[in-house]
């Protein structure tokens, strides 16, 4: 708010700190005839990674504050840290991996190809892989086929998924006021100092999407609980395919809004919550693609029963949305225009007045700073939100792509008894 399978070709290192010894390989030389790339090899509780050498690898042990990225490539050991120090600007992801020890025997074994996260996912019984792809999901697949876990999908058919927890209040996702978004979810102890201290009362957390570039460890529906407690609020923002990763724009646009919907229940965010399309900046070569796969990113929304929301730099998407009222461009319910003037309002003069007029605007009026309170420090960017809900319905749709943005329907309380709170 961005090659071939190795050889291995191992050399003895000590790695410091991991359960069980951590062997490095070192790079093989190569010639004219081994044009495969260097390599090294790092055994990690009894598996062994073999890695492009030219990947860093990071023992979260030794450093409990890095930040866990899967846009860089890396080959990550441990549990990430609950205070990860993560730029606030990190988006898109690449080859990476995150190996975690197994806190209990694992109940299923297996990889797990979760193609929409750009992620394969496998555990055995005393680890736990995430790998990472952008393109190359060869070089990943190999990186766990040489580490000796199962290629087998789990069986899911014995463990049934678990129960949803129950929604949260709408008011969780409304507010009047200032917010801000960070990369990776602050821990429990964070979110009180700055609940304490800070001028902000929402928070935008990324939920999920092949795009997201930062490991979440605080972020369950007990913490998503806690702090809604507490008195935060949220903007939940999905960061899926980008304008030039678009082929099927339709298609990909429906599958992302199922996702999302997906990643919101499994967090407690219920049927009329707004769920935010991360689209970052783009072209205008690929307007026509963007604005077809927003439009059937809100349908699908929509048809699920939740509100559409887009993120999206003022000069993008905003604009390119703006141009298409009127049209067959299905509109969302609210815009989040990233235009870093400082102004803590939700007025951009690429918008006008009568467009998403009636709480329905979102502001990041700056970007990638830090901030400390109560001695807490996280980078972050800074939003001011002007947010109610209005409750979205397949039947909408039609007055929507008229261009006249009627105000949306709002309930005055929701389904669990409580009333909206728009201003804290």
């Amino acid at each position: 708010m961005h090659s071939p399978r190795p050889r291995r070709t191992p050399i003895a290192l000590a790695l410091a700190g991991l359960l069980g010894a951590a062997a490095v390989g070192g790079a093989g030389a190569a010639t004219p005839h081994d044009p495969l790339p260097a390599t090294r090899t790092v055994t990690y509780a009894n598996h062994r990674f073999v890695i492009p050498a030219s990947w860093s690898v990071v023992d979260l042990a030794a450093r409990p504050t890095a930040c866990v990225r899967f846009d860089r490539h890396a080959l990550y050991l441990g549990n990430p840290g609950s205070g990860q120090s993560c730029p606030a600007g990190a988006v898109g992801r690449t080859e990476a991996v995150l190996a975690q020890p197994a806190t209990t025997p694992a109940a299923e074994t297996g990889t797990d190809d979760q193609s929409l996260d750009h992620q394969y996912v496998a555990t055995d019984t005393n680890i736990r892989v995430t790998a990472t792809y952008r393109t190359d999901k060869s070089l990943v697949r190999g990186i766990l086929g040489d580490a000796g876990l199962p290629s087998r999908a789990p069986t899911r058919n014995q463990h049934p998924a678990p129960k949803p927890p129950a929604p949260l209040p709408l008011a969780a996702t409304n507010y009047t006021g200032r917010g801000f978004d960070a990369c990776t979810a602050p821990s429990n102890g964070a979110m009180s100092d700055w609940r304490t201290d800070s001028p902000y009362r929402a928070v935008g957390i990324y939920i999920g999407g092949g795009q997201r570039a930062c490991s979440q460890p605080n972020l369950t529906a007990s913490w998503v609980r806690t702090q809604a407690t507490a008195g935060w609020h949220f903007l939940p923002l999905y960061v899926g395919p980008q304008a030039d990763d678009i082929t099927s724009a339709t298609e990909e646009g429906t599958e992302a809004a199922d996702d999302a919907v997906s990643h919101a229940q499994s967090l407690g965010f219920g049927a009329g919550a707004p769920l935010y399309y991360d689209m970052e900046a783009y072209s205008s070569s690929h307007r026509s693609t963007v604005l077809t796969f927003l439009s059937a990113w809100t349908k699908e929304l929509h048809t699920k029963g939740y509100t559409s929301a887009v993120y999206s730099s003022s000069s993008s998407a905003i604009t390119d949305l703006v141009g298409a009222r009127g049209s067959s461009t299905t509109e969302p319910d609210i815009i989040f225009d990233g235009l870093w003037n400082g102004v803590a309002d939700t007025a951009d003069d690429a918008v006008p007045s009568d467009a998403w007029p009636d709480h329905q605007r979102v502001h990041q009026y700056a970007g990638n700073v830090s901030e400390t309170y109560g001695g807490t420090t996280i980078d972050i960017d800074r939003d001011y939100l002007d947010v109610v809900t209005p409750i979205a319905a397949p039947q909408d749709d039609d007055s929507r792509k008229a261009g006249t943005q009627a105000a949306p329907s709002h309930v005055a309380n929701d389904p669990s008894g409580v009333a909206y709170s728009v201003i804290d």
